[in-house]
């Protein structure tokens, strides 16, 4: 499961190194919560890519109320061709969900610890993502809405959970946007390498949002 994350890199640059153009309005993230507005990448009418934003959770075009949302922020990587919330976006609708890491809960004496995990590197990446176009019957609201794709967690990162979101790097990503039909069951229980470390408890509550979340508390894992 991929339940916030955050994305503090200057968003034009980061969407170059996915080959994207375009500009959001949106400031620098270190707790995004769902139902919040995230950078993302998709295909235009023209398939060049754009820098777009998006709500995180997905709203189904044939859904009735867009609350269920709420409940869309992840696909589970296994289902996401069958599924009726997400089969339909992910043979028409893919996009890249920028970020630059993403927390993940662990029980520790007792006690869930929060952990900040990111690219051994230390620089930005992208989720697997959907996205979906929706409007109300009833009125002119519109929501264009995306999910972010999980799989099951590398050696690394199921030392904290069994989950973790499709991360991938600009060649991965490609092969993501183009249609690719086989990538993700290639980085089931793979991905690049990937750095954790646990974070202050602060993060749990999504109303905190300074820039410091994402630093150490403790020491990284091995």
């Amino acid at each position: 499961m991929c339940g916030r994350f955050a994305f503090y890199s200057p968003a034009e640059a980061t969407a170059a190194l996915f080959g994207a153009t375009g500009s959001v309005d949106l400031k620098p993230r270190y707790n995004i919560a769902p139902t919040q507005y995230i950078a993302a990448i998709r295909n235009d009418v023209h398939a060049n890519r754009e820098l777009v934003a998006f709500r995180w959770g997905l709203v189904p075009f044939w859904a009735k109320d867009p609350s269920i949302g709420s409940r869309m922020i992840n696909a589970r990587a296994e289902t996401v061709a069958e599924k009726p919330s997400f089969r339909n976006a992910y043979r028409k609708r893919r996009c890249l969900v920028l970020a630059d890491g993403f927390y993940e809960w662990h029980t520790e004496g007792g006690a869930k610890v929060p952990y900040y995990i990111s690219l051994a590197n230390g620089g930005p990446c992208a989720f697997a993502g959907l996205w979906e176009h929706w409007e109300s019957k009833e009125t002119d609201e519109t929501l264009e809405t995306a999910t972010i794709v999980t799989t099951a967690a590398s050696e690394f990162l199921s030392q904290l959970h069994h989950r973790m979101p499709v991360v991938l790097e600009p060649a991965s990503a490609d092969r993501w946007m183009g249609g690719d039909l086989s990538l993700l069951d290639e980085v089931a229980g793979a991905g690049p390498r990937m750095r954790a470390w646990p974070v202050d408890r602060r993060v749990g509550n999504a109303r905190n949002e300074s820039d410091d979340l994402a630093d150490p508390a403790g020491d990284p894992i091995s």
